[in-house]
């Protein structure tokens, strides 16, 4: 009887020995994993914690020394700002060229001092003269226009828009010339009519660019008054400003 049951109870015994071991392993198992990835996890958040602090920190001060630099940028554009504000504004003040206008110049158209040839047109002179206090410039073609005394022709004209209409400054008080070129010499009439054109005018009007025209009389080459604009043909020819 107990040669019977020893072997039994130890055949028992061996099977609750094996169920137990592998239980203990299975739960070892699983403990032993989530607790090997518990470390190493908690390891990775510190790691990541730190990294995320360290960075945090770094992107923080960068942050700061941007703000701080753009906050500098911001003011120093400001105060460039401001300059330029102030350099326009001095400019404005004084040292803007305002356009030669009739309000703020004066006109004198003299007559050639000689008849034209063959070879050379008779020469006439357009003066500007800035009456104003301040420079003013000429930015664009001049227009000049004879109308004859009688009314017997139509109204002759001429700009420099193909001799020079560039930008010429007038300071106070200075004047520019240009030059007139025309014909005064009737080749079909008779000998005593040789210097008689059709349009023999005692005044002509000149508009500056942009502006409304004015009428001035012509004066002689001297410069003295009764001076006559005679033309024969169909136009003239005005050259470009310049200071003489």
């Amino acid at each position: 009887m107990r040669t019977t049951t020893r072997p039994t109870l130890l055949a028992v015994g061996a099977v609750a020995t094996l169920a137990l071991s592998l239980t203990a392993c299975n739960d070892g198992s699983g403990t032993q994993g989530s607790g090997a990835a518990g470390p190493s996890a908690s390891s990775g958040a510190s790691s990541g914690s730190s990294s995320a602090s360290a960075s945090g920190s770094s992107s923080g001060g960068s942050a700061s020394v941007s703000a701080a630099g753009s906050s500098s940028a911001s003011s120093g554009g400001g105060s460039s700002t401001s300059g330029g504000g102030s350099s326009s504004s001095g400019a404005g003040g004084g040292g803007v060229i305002v356009a030669c206008t009739a309000k703020n110049t004066s006109v004198t158209f003299l007559q050639s001092s000689g008849h034209a040839s063959d070879s050379q047109a008779a020469d006439a002179t357009l003066k500007i003269t800035n009456s104003s206090g301040a420079p003013c410039t000429i930015v664009g073609p001049t227009t000049v226009v004879a109308d004859d005394d009688q009314g017997k022709a139509s109204p002759v004209s001429g700009d420099n828009s193909e001799g020079g209409s560039d930008a010429v400054d007038v300071p106070a008080g200075a004047a520019v010339v240009a030059d007139v070129m025309y014909n005064d010499v009737n080749g079909q009439g008779t000998a005593s009519a040789r210097y008689t054109c059709p349009v023999q005018a005692s005044h002509v009007k000149v508009a500056l660019p942009k502006d409304v025209g004015t009428t001035v009389n012509v004066m002689k080459a001297d410069g003295s008054p009764g001076g006559v604009f005679s033309v024969c043909g169909t136009d003239f020819k005005v050259g470009a400003f310049a200071a003489r």
